[in-house]
């Protein structure tokens, strides 16, 4: 885009997938800065595109739009790297969350078992994941298991750990 080009609202929400009221919203709210009339119809600049990259970026990170707003916001440096402190924390511990379950689905699509919520090794991997373990000292895999097989006749070993008939 050219610096002296402009686009209307249609094109520039369009650019990225978004209904125009989303950017008027978003305008509302002080995210994005008013756009120039010309006729009385809004023009974007390449300036008004960075803004909303960053704010659809923002969001696929999790940001909300009153965070986004705030870190625009900020005074400073000091006053943005706290915000966005802040927001990394509560990212790691959705990606744990997210492995956590990711663990569970992968044992569930290996495990042999029959019921595979029956499976023995997969109990094992919900309690522990239940008491908040790491997963670096969980079993994620049906082929390994902290604890013996239970002695049950419907229970058997089998190339991928304990396999309930």
């Amino acid at each position: 885009m050219k610096s002296s080009a402009s686009m209307t609202i249609g094109e520039l929400a369009g650019r990225f997938g978004l209904a125009a009221h989303v950017l008027r919203h978003w305008e509302a709210m002080g995210l994005l800065t008013p756009a120039e009339r010309v006729n009385g119809r809004r023009r974007y600049t390449a300036d008004h595109v960075s803004r909303v990259a960053m704010i659809v970026g923002g969001k696929r990170g999790g940001l909300s739009l009153e965070q986004l707003r705030e870190l625009f916001a900020a005074r400073g440096p000091g006053d943005r790297h706290t915000l966005l402190e802040r927001h990394r924390e509560q990212l790691q511990e959705r990606i744990r969350e997210i492995e956590r379950s990711r663990a569970m689905i992968d044992h569930a699509l290996e495990c042999e078992a029959h019921d595979f919520t029956r499976c023995p090794n997969f109990q094992t991997l919900v309690r522990r994941l239940a008491d908040g373990e790491s997963l670096e000292h969980l079993p994620v895999s049906p082929g390994s298991s902290p604890d013996p097989a239970p002695q049950d006749p419907h229970v058997g070993g089998g190339p991928h750990g304990t396999v309930i008939r």
